[in-house]
């Protein structure tokens, strides 16, 4: 069941609202603004503004949109300052859930972190809680391509790990790997990005729960400050 929870996330992606794609769209902005200002605004020497380029193309971001949050981080001086922050916490019935944060108010951050976790069942914990029970790996997600073809070039191009399921291929790679790996496969990705990837999966019984991790997940992923969430929940 590796990719089952992860699919499952796409598919949520996928069915937003415009309002929802345009809180994407923003988020993506804050992240392509603050790799520009740290390394450029090429990406052939910024390797970090390569990957979130690719990022956000596969988040359905359009070229011109990219190309416009480029030319504006590059031009400008000052402005907010951003610092990535991970929070680490457990979800219903001890699911670990991972949230990496763009923030410029850390205080304002860690409050909104701490409410949500409360309110939904769950409890924010201390750094390393649970990211020992995740690997950071790249992965690349394909939705339509011939299983032995793709499979061979991932492989060739020096990925770790290839799952098939319900048609869709799922392609690890060490995340030094990632851009080398992504760079070799001439494919659309539904998703290209290193991630935590949990080790296992918790499953929920209680309706209950089901329902407030729902919720909770929701909150983070609607909040400006959020940028990515990993959880293990074995989602059906």
């Amino acid at each position: 069941m590796a990719g089952h929870s992860k699919w499952n996330n796409i598919k949520r992606k996928k069915e937003k609202t415009d309002a929802q794609r345009a809180k994407v769209y923003t988020k993506m902005a804050r992240e392509i603004a603050v790799v520009v200002r740290e390394g450029g605004a090429n990406p052939a020497e910024n390797s970090r503004l390569k990957d979130v380029i690719a990022k956000a193309k596969a988040n359905n971001v359009p070229n011109d949109n990219i190309e416009r949050i480029i030319k504006k981080a590059s031009g400008e001086t000052g402005g907010a300052a951003y610092e990535n922050i991970v929070y680490e916490g457990y979800g219903p019935s001890g699911v670990a859930v991972i949230v990496e944060t763009l923030t410029d108010n850390r205080n304002r951050t860690a409050g909104d972190m701490r409410h949500y976790f409360d309110k939904y069942g769950g409890n924010l914990g201390q750094s390393g809680c649970v990211s020992f029970m995740f690997a950071r790996q790249g992965v690349l997600l394909v939705e339509q391509a011939d299983e032995d073809t793709l499979m061979e070039a991932a492989l060739e191009a020096g990925a770790v790990d290839f799952i098939a399921e319900d048609g869709v291929f799922e392609i690890r790679t060490e995340p030094n790997e990632f851009s080398k790996v992504r760079d070799a496969l001439d494919y659309t990705f539904s998703s290209a990005e290193i991630e935590y990837v949990p080790a296992t999966y918790t499953q929920l019984t209680s309706e209950e729960d089901i329902k407030k991790m729902t919720k909770l997940l929701e909150m983070l992923e609607d909040n400006d400050d959020v940028q990515a969430v990993w959880h293990n929940w074995e989602e059906n």
